[in-house]
C-alpha cells in the first residue's frame, strides 16, 4: 500500500498531502484513535473570508478554530527539556514545544508565522521522536494553491488603519507549503515520520470555490 490508500477521499480531496518516513501507514495502523481524531477533525475544518482577512497572524481565529476542535479531543501543548550533563554539570538545555499532543502523536498548525517557525517545530518533532515521547508528526499549514483567493480577495484595512493588499499579509516569508517541504526534503525532521497537509480554498466556507457554493451563482 502507498501513504493514499490510508487516507479518506474526501479529505485527500480537501488537503495537499505530503507523506515522510511513511507517516500516514504509522498513524493508521500504530494509533487507530488518534488517526480518527485527526481525520475528523481535517473534515470539521472550516474557514471563512473574514477569517483570513482578520490580522493577527498565527493568533489569528483560524488557530483559534483548531484549538477548538482539537483541545477538547484532550489534544494538549507539551513540552521538552533536554539537558547536555558532563561531571554532573550541565552544559546546555533546550525545551521543544509541540502545540498539540497526544498520546505519542504531536499535531502543530503554522498559518502564518514567520517561515523560520517551521525549523522550530521540525527540531521539536525530531527531538521528542528521538527521546522516545512521539512516534510520528502531523503539520498542518497553508497550500499555496491558497495564493490566488489571496490575490482576489484585493485589499484590507489592518489593526493602525492602514490599507494593505491581503496578498502581502500572506508573504514569500511566512508559512506556506513551498518553505515547509524544502526543509522536509533537506532532512530536519531527521528520523521523525511526518504527515503534512495543506489547507486549500476548498476549505473556505464562503469562498466560490467551496463544494457547497459550485454552481450556486
Amino acid at each position: 500500500m502507498v501513504w493514499r490508500d490510508y487516507l479518506p477521499e474526501d479529505v485527500k480531496q480537501l488537503y495537499e498531502i505530503h507523506d515522510y518516513r511513511h507517516a500516514a501507514a504509522i498513524l493508521c495502523n500504530e494509533f487507530p484513535s488518534e488517526f480518527q481524531e485527526v481525520i475528523g477533525a481535517l473534515r470539521a475544518l472550516r474557514i471563512t473570508v473574514q477569517d483570513i482577512i482578520e490580522p493577527g497572524g498565527n493568533e489569528s481565529r483560524i488557530p483559534r478554530i483548531v484549538s477548538e476542535i482539537m483541545r477538547p479531543l484532550g489534544w494538549r501543548e507539551d513540552k521538552l527539556t533536554a539537558k547536555l550533563v558532563v561531571d554532573e554539570k550541565t552544559i546546555q538545555s533546550d525545551t521543544h514545544k509541540v502545540d498539540y499532543l497526544k498520546g505519542k502523536v504531536a499535531f502543530d498548525l503554522e498559518w502564518n508565522s514567520k517561515d523560520q517557525t517551521f525549523d522550530r517545530d521540525l527540531f521539536a518533532f525530531r527531538t521528542f521522536f528521538e527521546y522516545g515521547r512521539i512516534s510520528l508528526g502531523v503539520l498542518l499549514t497553508r497550500s499555496n494553491s491558497l495564493d490566488p483567493v489571496f490575490n482576489a480577495l484585493g485589499e484590507y484595512e489592518d489593526r493602525y488603519g492602514t490599507v494593505r493588499r491581503i496578498k502581502n499579509k500572506y508573504g514569500a516569508s511566512t508559512t506556506h507549503m513551498g518553505k515547509l517541504l524544502s526543509r522536509l526534503e533537506a532532512g530536519r525532521n531527521g528520523g521523525c515520520p511526518v504527515l503534512v497537509f495543506g489547507i486549500t480554498p476548498k476549505i473556505i466556507a464562503d469562498w466560490e470555490g467551496h463544494p457547497k457554493n459550485v454552481g450556486s451563482h
